[in-house]
């Protein structure tokens, strides 16, 4: 997936923060935290959550709050599965198809918490 991909429907200006932010989300195999990520950007926190707003609103990017508090973000795609892990708070996608329908009811995010393989020993 290209930036220009996602950005083409829009009226946004892709300024170098912003390409900045989406190659780093682009190129992500899990929903990855400001902290995930504050060594890989040059710009200071209220740019990247700024950024991060405005393709919220554009259904570029999704995220959700995990155990720890911390907002967790990724590239909008279709709805799945999050596991978020109770002990160590690993956040990761499921690849498990999720197909859950709801009569009525738009699911665009289902978030499944339990112990991680790593912290389930015993």
């Amino acid at each position: 997936m290209q930036i220009e991909e996602l950005t083409k429907d829009t009226d946004i200006k892709l300024t170098t923060a912003r390409k900045e932010i989406l190659e780093i989300f682009i190129d992500a195999s899990r929903p990855l935290s400001y902290r995930d990520i504050a060594s890989m950007i040059s710009m200071d926190k209220a740019t990247f959550y700024r950024n991060v707003s405005i393709f919220e609103e554009q259904n570029i990017m999704s995220s959700f709050e995990s155990n720890d508090k911390k907002r967790y973000f990724e590239i909008a795609k279709v709805a799945h599965g999050h596991f978020i892990c109770n002990l160590c708070n690993q956040v990761e996608c499921l690849q498990s198809d999720m197909d859950l329908k709801l009569e009525g009811y738009l699911v665009e995010n289902i978030i499944i918490k339990g112990l991680c393989p790593q912290c389930n020993i015993g």
